[in-house]
């Protein structure tokens, strides 16, 4: 196992194309990282510099206190399991697993004993006879996975390894490699550009935003306090609601519509007074028939015992998150107006409308 270590590192693109702006982050010996989000924001990218398949522009990347921006791939002591499952249709799955093993000229106990362990851990050990054409794809992202483990390497590298898989077995696979590191130990970087991904696997998560990591932080922290609007907007499902107000003497808030949302002003801190602001709120922290802000519902999903009622608030698309018992009664049907509050219990968000950072109360 090891530390892994980056300080200011950059990648520009020729014609002067910055896709990584500078990233400074430490992971710790054994510590899981998620790097989230959407397609374009240079998560991958980061990815194949810390493995030496990408060039660094800038900064300096240190794997276990060693400096390792010159080293190839082969000896930064990482093993990186990809999006695609890359495994020789022609061989085995003792032979897939085994392959980088020999290539490193190690011998065929130590390949044996190695492989046989990983098997063991992967619940492979029926399957080293058979060709990956004979194996479904929970079982090709295992073989993938286990051809890594052989290598005992100083750090785990994943690429979007679960995106070709259907959702049921994405949920499954979760749980494996949350296994796998709980008895491993072994440093891993996990990219995804799936928020639930992220929050189920990370022991820390890095939100990226066009080449810059808006937040670090643990996946509660991440939720509970994100650090600005995109955060808050890309980490939950449904998102967070974002709605502008301006905030008067009395803390009272007005919504862009002139509309004045029934907001406790106790819940509004006096820094703000006179401000245009960003104020945010959970969709699972509002209440349905609360006082608080006038919505009329657009749309009504239901989701088995919980149901999302979509509205909109003026020019403001909001969502509330409640159970279905709530309105069994009386159902919820687009085109009438409900009043949606705060629960009272969580706090509110504010973000700076012009920087879209958090505001600290």
């Amino acid at each position: 196992m090891a530390t892994l270590s980056l300080r200011n590192v950059t990648k520009t693109y020729p014609g002067n194309v910055a896709v990584i702006h500078g990233i400074n982050m430490d992971v710790a010996d054994g510590e899981f990282i998620v790097i989230v989000g959407p397609s374009g924001c240079g998560k991958s990218t980061l990815m194949r510099m810390v493995a030496g398949l990408e060039d660094i522009t800038g900064g300096e990347i240190a794997i276990d206190g060693k400096v390792v921006n010159e080293l190839e791939p082969a000896e930064r002591d990482i093993a990186m399991v990809f999006q695609n499952y890359a495994l020789y249709p022609h061989m085995s799955v003792f032979q897939n697993m085994a392959y980088g093993l020999k290539i490193r000229k190690l011998t065929k106990a130590d390949i044996e004993r190695r492989v046989d362990r990983a098997a063991q851990i992967l619940e492979l050990a029926h399957l080293l006879d058979r060709r990956p054409r004979q194996l479904s794809g929970g079982q090709r992202q295992r073989v993938a996975m286990g051809r890594a483990i052989v290598r005992e390497p100083k750090v785990f590298l994943f690429d979007e390894p679960l995106s070709n898989l259907d959702a049921k077995l994405r949920v499954q696979m979760r749980l494996e490699i949350q296994k796998l590191h709980r008895r491993l130990g072994t440093t891993s970087l996990y990219v995804t550009h799936d928020q639930v991904e992220a929050m189920t696997l990370a022991q820390r998560m890095v939100v990226m935003n066009k080449g810059i990591p808006e937040q670090i932080g643990t996946p509660i922290e991440v939720f509970e306090k994100p650090a600005s609007i995109f955060v808050a907007n890309f980490i939950g499902a449904p998102p967070m609601n974002l709605i502008p107000v301006q905030v008067d003497a009395e803390r009272q808030l007005k919504s862009r519509n002139d509309m004045v949302l029934e907001i406790d002003p106790q819940a509004v801190p006096a820094s703000l007074t006179g401000r245009n602001v960003i104020m945010g709120i959970r969709p699972e922290y509002m209440r349905l028939h609360a006082r608080g802000i006038a919505v009329e519902v657009e749309m009504v999903e239901i989701l088995g015992s919980e149901q999302l009622i979509h509205g909109r608030h003026g020019d403001t698309l909001l969502v509330l998150r409640c159970p279905v018992s709530l309105t069994a009664a009386h159902p919820i049907t687009p085109g009438e107006t409900v009043q949606m509050g705060a629960d009272g219990t969580h706090p509110l968000h504010w973000f700076n409308a012009e920087t879209g950072r958090r505001i600290e109360d």
